[in-house]
């Protein structure tokens, strides 16, 4: 058996650090929620020229690597995927049902295509762009794998994945079944008195089973006896 982590066992000292790091990462969380909709959701009509929708996986993310100034490609790849990576850190810590790599980049994918719905309805000077969509999850992916998954292993049980509470049991060997043998003075062979005991407690069994039977009508035995 493993040795169960820190934040896991139940004494006080365990209790105090799992209640400060979740009060952190909620905290972090309301931050990064208040970052996230100043940089998504405020309008930009100074943008309104520049903007277009993007629905084609890929097209953006050829024309950020395509122009020649390779700071505004950082800016635009490398923005996009440290937004999401909060995502992949935090979502292990306060929500344990969403742990796991693919249910960390699928949450992630639903939220930021939400916000760039959004974006491209209701916001002036924001568009639509699947690509966006595609880095946010990217960088989930790789806060999941530096710090996420270490943060919700340490906090929260093991979780059993579907396959593994489908697993057959495992069958007992036979040693296993084998009933254990008597250890010294305890295998040695009763005394005559026991056994007499035994068999007069079985013969007395057997009696009161046979007098607890109904007795058949004289006809009836009668008819049963076989003729000569």
């Amino acid at each position: 058996m493993g040795v169960e982590p820190r934040l896991q066992r139940r004494t006080w000292k365990a209790a105090l650090a799992r209640t400060a790091v979740l009060v952190v990462g909620f905290v972090c969380m309301v931050a990064f929620a208040v970052a996230l909709a100043r940089v998504t959701l405020v309008p930009s009509p100074a943008s309104v020229p520049l903007t277009h929708t993007n629905l084609h996986p890929g097209d953006s993310i050829r024309a950020y690597f395509a122009q020649p100034d390779w700071r505004d490609t950082v800016k635009q790849v490398g923005g996009n995927i440290l937004l999401g990576m909060p995502f992949g850190v935090l979502l292990p810590v306060l929500f344990p049902r969403t742990r796991g790599l693919l249910r960390v980049v699928l949450m992630t994918a639903f939220v930021m295509l939400t916000v760039e719905t959004a974006q491209g309805l209701l916001v002036t000077g924001r568009a639509f762009d699947i690509d966006d969509v595609i880095l946010n999850s990217l960088g989930s992916f790789a806060g999941y794998l530096l710090l996420g998954r270490r943060l919700g292993r340490a906090l929260y049980p093991r979780r059993h994945h579907w396959w593994q509470r489908r697993a057959a049991p495992v069958e007992p060997t036979d040693a296993e079944r084998a009933p254990e043998q008597p250890v010294g003075n305890a295998g040695a062979a009763k005394p005559a008195g026991d056994d007499k005991r035994v068999g007069n407690a079985g013969a007395a069994g057997d009696d009161a089973r046979k007098a607890g039977r109904p007795r058949l009508p004289a006809i009836l035995r009668a008819v049963r006896k076989p003729i000569r």
